[in-house]
């Protein structure tokens, strides 16, 4: 199972943590990647698969001091985001500018 963090635009969003098989990972992060925008995601699968996958990954939340790693996040409502990330969605794409010397090292390393 991987995790899936849910960054949601709404103001009381709790961003919470939801358990995935692999199959449904790979559905939502295709090629490598580790974020998503859910717009991106029901394009890409239609609105009926999306809810599917969806579905049962509203049915597995995990708290997060129980999570053990965070292996992807889905952004809802967050349209205002996808000019700032990178084109492959990866987290290790980053722009130099967006992220902290630590940071650009470790994505180095990790491209």
């Amino acid at each position: 199972m991987k995790n899936i963090q849910i960054i949601d635009g709404a103001e009381n969003a709790p961003f919470s943590v939801f358990q995935a098989t692999e199959e449904e990972f790979a559905a939502i992060f295709p090629a490598g990647r580790d974020m998503e925008l859910v717009e991106d995601l029901i394009a890409r699968l239609g609105k009926k698969t999306a809810g599917s996958v969806l579905a049962q990954l509203w049915s597995r939340p995990v708290l997060k001091r129980d999570a053990l790693g965070i292996h992807g996040t889905l952004f809802y409502d967050n349209q205002h985001r996808r000019n700032h990330m990178p084109l492959s969605k990866r987290e290790v794409d980053w722009d130099d500018g967006s992220v902290n010397q630590a940071q650009r090292e470790l994505f180095a390393r990790h491209r």
